[in-house]
């Protein structure tokens, strides 16, 4: 039997409807809860991404502004405009676009940010608050797989998981969520000698390495669950993921598909920590 979908469309809208009642609640007091996204440059795909991203939040009542800024700005400039930011008390939320230009330190730009709205979940605040379970913001994308699993009835105790992709953004945050969950958890990346051994171990496999196809049929255990973070393009120019989606599915037990899976709760995820910081900064 073919693996049952984990619809990350279908649970987005249930999470935005969520946000949209915690937004009223907070408009009934007199708080406009605001985002303030910050888009360097003409990227075509960053430009879509953000275009998404005003358009969940106005969904919900969040007030969304995007502020679209020269390829050349000099990086002083971006940084004194953070600094603007942080200290506007009607902003309570704010999320750089990436990638940006050459000339910029992502690193830099993203520490300027003020821990309490960094709602991307980058800031080295965010990660330690991560790594030691306080309060912070999550990562955006593992969290919203995290969300992903919490629908299926996931129990990750004792469970075998095996997160494909080490990035800071993806990889070691997915990890660090997974083990929080008493998971016993396996980093690997697209050149881990013999990748197969390890995934056929797998309860859980996430693919995060941006390589299509870097997780085949021969390489899943039977009922696995699969997350497929990946974003591709294949011959024809179509949306895939690194699954091989279509090989997968016939022996895994769930799994997301692409798009429609991990992409839209990404966004939905960024409105949960746009919320709540919201919500801490009027309690």
């Amino acid at each position: 039997m073919p693996a049952q979908l984990i619809d990350g469309n279908a649970l987005a809208r249930q999470i935005r409807q969520q946000v949209q009642s915690r937004t009223a609640a907070l408009q009934a007091r007199g708080v406009q809860p605001a985002l303030h996204i910050l888009l360097v440059g003409d990227d075509p795909a960053s430009q879509v991404y953000t275009r998404h991203k005003v358009n969940d939040s106005t969904e919900t009542g969040l007030a969304a502004t995007l502020e679209r800024l020269p390829a050349d700005l000099p990086e002083a400039d971006l940084l004194a405009r953070l600094d603007a930011l942080n200290r506007d008390p009607a902003v309570h939320g704010i999320l750089v676009q990436l990638p940006l230009p050459p000339h910029m330190d992502a690193h830099k730009v993203i520490e300027a940010i003020a821990p309490a709205k960094d709602v991307d979940g980058f800031h080295v605040q965010s990660a330690g608050a991560l790594m030691t379970g306080l309060p912070g913001f999550w990562p955006c994308t593992p969290h919203g797989c995290m969300k992903m699993l919490e629908s299926i009835g996931c129990q990750l105790r004792g469970k075998n998981a095996v997160v494909i992709g080490r990035s800071n953004i993806v990889g070691k945050p997915m990890a660090l969520m997974l083990l929080q969950q008493d998971a016993t958890v396996t980093v690997c990346h697209s050149r881990t000698a013999d990748l197969k051994a390890h995934t056929l171990q797998a309860d859980v496999v996430v693919a995060a390495v941006g390589k299509r196809n870097v997780l085949k049929a021969d390489m899943v255990k039977p009922g696995a669950v699969v997350i497929d973070v990946g974003m591709n393009r294949d011959e024809a120019g179509k949306l895939c993921g690194d699954v091989d989606f279509e090989g997968v599915r016939q022996v895994a037990g769930w799994i997301t598909p692409v798009p429609g899976g991990v992409g839209p709760m990404t966004r939905a995820m960024l409105l949960v920590n746009t919320i709540e910081a919201a919500e801490r900064a009027s309690a």
